[in-house]
């Protein structure tokens, strides 16, 4: 028998291949299972993300509805210092909610800003209509009464925005 001398080189690549190609298919997957679990935290943070700004917007309407504004504030106030301040308070939460129409679809975050816009111009559309010895009470009864004649487009909104998480989650 003749002796090689690539003879041990070759005994060692018989014997290391099987090793190599065992601990090629495990990296592999290990990194394709490390892929999946990733993609799942993900997707499970999006949703979570999607579920707070619902929750944040919905937060949002509800300090918005008339009954709850015409709490805020001193009584002392002059009607018109009162108007300044809930649209000051209005447009500032507004401006902090902003960002969560990322993950609201289009229909809905338009459905927020026409509750937004509809109530300043109630808020407006009453001051305007006062005489001038009108006192705050009765701005703000004028307000709650001119809301309650029309439709609730807030309750509306956050049922479609209640319809909506539910479809997607």
């Amino acid at each position: 028998m003749i002796e090689s001398p690539y003879f041990p080189y070759a005994f060692a690549l018989i014997i290391a291949a099987p090793f190599l190609i065992y601990t090629r298919q495990f990296v592999y997957n290990y990194i394709k299972l490390k892929n999946k679990e990733l993609n799942l935290l993900t997707v499970k943070g999006q949703s979570e993300q999607r579920m707070h700004a619902y929750e944040r917007i919905t937060l949002f309407l509800e300090r918005i509805k008339p009954a709850n504004l015409v709490t805020k504030f001193d009584e002392n106030l002059e009607a018109h210092e009162y108007l300044f301040l809930i649209e000051k308070t209005i447009n500032e939460e507004f401006d902090y909610n902003a960002s969560q129409q990322l993950y609201l679809t289009k229909n809905s975050w338009t459905k927020v800003v026409n509750c937004k816009n509809n109530i300043l111009h109630l808020l407006h559309k009453t001051y305007e209509n006062l005489s001038n010895e009108s006192t705050l009470q009765d701005y703000k009864t004028v307000f709650l009464m001119n809301y309650i004649n029309e439709q609730d487009y807030i309750l509306a909104c956050i049922e479609d925005l209640r319809k909506e998480n539910l479809i997607i989650n």
